[in-house]
């Protein structure tokens, strides 16, 4: 498909920048996803800011939120920091943040969303933690009052982790029903427990983020009735790719979405336009 499918370019959910040193750290762990994963990883966009910035204009991104995370305490706060002036600084980018179970999330997250944060990131896997724990609850609490999205990697891809599981996360969407909620990866490779969140929990979206591409089918495989279950929540799909930690190229996950459009004739362009745009840039509160 071409680079830029819908008018006014792609709204990208789920892209990563970081300082440089966590992202080398996070390419370096690529680098051993055999050991990791039990299979190859490598990443397709590596090189400097300035040419990964290139990169994703060159593929028609014109909007994107740049995600970071914490994998222990005393970083999402620094990290956060890092972000809000990347999302301001670099053009396309939005403002964003990221929160860890410690003492003081509460506070740099209310600041974090005083200065603007239009999404933020939540690793359960990488950062080990439990989404449930009693001192992430004030921040649930303001992200749902906000109405801000936060973008949740709980699923149990590519690995489980000690607290993944649609079925933890779940919890939390019961204790906080007004949460704007995204699910990383579609909660793969639970694809139809996602679903059912989806079905139960109204303000819950999906991104797209690694689902449907040629890696992830070997060890995720969607659904063969996959577009057919997406007609009921078509508007809550958005675009989301990893980039640039993915181990292929862009366009691969541009044409998964395609072919869910096109195996469904309720699904077509207007699912299309709206997962590649008009849904993402609704998360992010754009005009």
């Amino acid at each position: 498909m071409t680079a830029e499918p819908v008018h006014g370019g792609l709204v990208d959910l789920h892209v990563h920048f970081m300082p440089d040193r966590v992202l080398r750290k996070v390419w370096d762990f690529f680098d051993r996803a055999g050991e990791h994963y039990g299979m190859e990883w490598p990443v397709e966009y590596r090189g400097t800011e300035a040419e990964r910035l290139e990169t994703l204009a060159s593929l028609g991104v014109s909007t994107f939120a740049p995600l970071v995370y914490a994998h222990k305490p005393g970083m999402a706060r620094w990290l956060t920091k890092w972000a809000l002036d990347f999302g301001r600084r670099t053009p396309g980018a939005v403002p964003t943040a990221t929160i860890y179970p410690e003492p003081d999330v509460a506070e740099y997250l209310s600041a974090a969303l005083e200065a603007g944060a239009r999404c933020v990131k939540v690793h359960v896997q990488v950062g080990g933690f439990d989404p449930r724990d009693r001192l992430l609850a004030p921040a649930w609490g303001m992200l749902a009052d906000a109405g801000v999205p936060v973008v949740v990697h709980c699923g149990n891809g590519p690995r489980p982790g000690a607290y993944t599981g649609l079925d933890i996360f779940a919890e939390v969407l019961a204790e906080h029903s007004t949460l704007v909620a995204v699910l990383a990866h579609a909660g793969m490779p639970d694809f139809l427990g996602a679903l059912d969140l989806l079905a139960r929990f109204p303000r819950l979206h999906l991104d797209t983020t690694m689902v449907g591409t040629h890696f992830t089918e070997r060890f995720a495989p969607l659904p063969a009735d996959w577009a057919s279950r997406l007609v009921d929540v078509a508007d809550r799909v958005a675009l989301g790719s990893d980039f640039p930690n993915i181990p292929y190229p862009y366009a691969e996950q541009l044409t998964a979405i395609r072919s869910w459009a096109e195996a469904d004739d309720r699904l077509g362009e207007p699912f299309l336009s709206a997962v590649l745009r008009e849904t993402p840039a609704r998360l992010l509160g754009l005009g």
